[in-house]
């Protein structure tokens, strides 16, 4: 499988030249010119590998190998391509180059699908942009409403359809599919911690996916000049938001049971060096295993955040996204294991303390997804990296999946 490894090691380079941020890690913000360019180079990948190559009215890009079964519902792999600001080059990619692997095994063995082979790649997984998170996903399957997706705007004001329009794309296209064409869904993805590393364990089956939402916190007060506003007489903006957002790791202390909370992005209004804040916004990220548990984090951070309704302060809570906790396909899974064993690879069960695009389709086709180590663990940063050999193994046992799940034949 050397041909293999080379193209693996070849695709995740380019992919990472694509970056408004060079040597400072992979920034590819949804319908940015370095999505154009990634998206440009991905397209004609999959044309490379004999796929018919479309896009929806999100921008989402699909190449599919058509099956021998008119009308028969594909098997779908990849993951997303765009990053967080100032990310790594592996996060989304490695899965994308992980559907145009098997695509190109298919070809070279001259494999035949009954039912189609479909690559994915989708937009905005990260939320890095537009907010949220997860929007190619949500889009296809319905979650995102036409409105809803055309209000969504980026904090320089931007909206989504405008920023589209910027690059060429079409968001007059179609977007909801329809969850009969869809016969699986697979996603190959680092695993973003330091698990499997530490075990010495190439692959992850994944058992279930966290739950999540994504608050967005808006504090207002009243601006005023830096000198002459008594302290007593101030409603400052930033200083109650940061007092919150004091407060909220003792929020998930408190719940136990590996609750997380994250405050991870801040826009202070208007931002003057001089000028006491009218206005400071602020994501909320919370996530557990168990849905109660990401329940209650949400009651007692509005809770928290309406306490601060005083002395000229006003607040507000917006729910941004909100996804319970996911279990996979069993017999997905279970195909996982079998390939692995047969392949004498070795793996462990794992839980997923992200969220992925597979949790999205899991509530509308079949789904299975696997998890490669992630060097130290880390992820979301430039230091992120997973090995070729590691992301090889994922796509042989992808590729021995896609087979059964298909219905290839020689």
């Amino acid at each position: 499988m050397l041909k293999t490894r080379s193209r693996i090691d070849s695709q995740i380079e380019k992919l990472s030249e694509f970056t408004a941020t060079p040597d400072k890690g992979t920034t590819r913000l949804t319908y940015s010119q370095e999505d154009l360019k990634a998206r440009n180079y991905i397209k004609s990948e999959m044309r490379a590998r004999g796929l018919q190559v479309r896009e929806d009215g999100f921008g989402n890009i699909f190449g599919k190998l058509e099956g021998t079964i008119e009308g028969a519902p594909s098997v779908m792999i990849g993951s997303h391509f765009d990053s967080v600001p100032n990310g790594g080059a592996f996060d989304g990619p490695a899965g994308v180059v992980a559907g145009l692997e098997v695509a190109a095994l298919f070809s070279e063995y001259n494999l035949k699908p009954k039912y189609s082979l479909e690559i994915v790649a989708l937009i905005e997984e990260e939320g890095s942009r537009f907010g949220g998170g997860l929007m190619g996903s949500r889009g296809i399957v319905g979650l995102l409403s036409d409105y809803e997706f055309a209000n969504l705007k980026d904090k320089s004001g931007v909206s989504t359809e405008e920023a589209m329009l910027k690059i060429g794309l079409d968001p007059s296209l179609p977007r909801k599919r329809d969850p009969k064409t869809m016969k699986a869904f697979l996603e190959l993805h680092i695993e973003q911690g330091p698990i499997l590393e530490d075990h010495n364990i190439p692959i992850g089956v994944v058992e279930a996916i966290v739950g999540l939402t994504q608050l967005e916190v808006t504090v207002t007060g009243q601006a005023g000049h830096a000198g002459t506003t008594p302290m007593n007489r101030r409603a400052d903006a930033l200083a109650a938001a940061a007092a919150i957002i004091a407060q909220l790791p003792n929020l998930a202390i408190d719940e136990g049971e590996e609750t997380v909370i994250t405050a991870g992005r801040l826009n202070v209004f208007p931002n003057g060096a001089n000028v006491i804040p009218d206005k400071a916004v602020f994501t909320v990220d919370i996530r557990s295993g168990k849905e109660d548990h990401v329940l209650n984090m949400i009651e007692k951070t509005k809770a928290l955040v309406e306490s601060f309704n005083q002395n000229g302060i006003h607040t507000s809570v917006e729910k941004l996204l909100y996804i319970q906790p996911k279990k996979l396909n069993e017999e997905i899974k279970s195909l996982f294991k079998a390939k692995s064993n047969e392949l004498k690879v070795s793996w462990i069960p794992i839980n997923s303390g992200a969220g992925h695009d597979a949790m999205v389709f899991s509530d509308f086709t079949d789904v299975g997804m696997l998890f490669i180590p992630s060097k130290a663990g880390l992820s979301h940063c430039p230091e992120e990296w997973s090995s070729s050999e590691h992301l090889e193994k994922g796509i042989q046992i992808f590729f021995e999946a896609a087979k059964v799940l298909t219905e290839a034949e020689g």
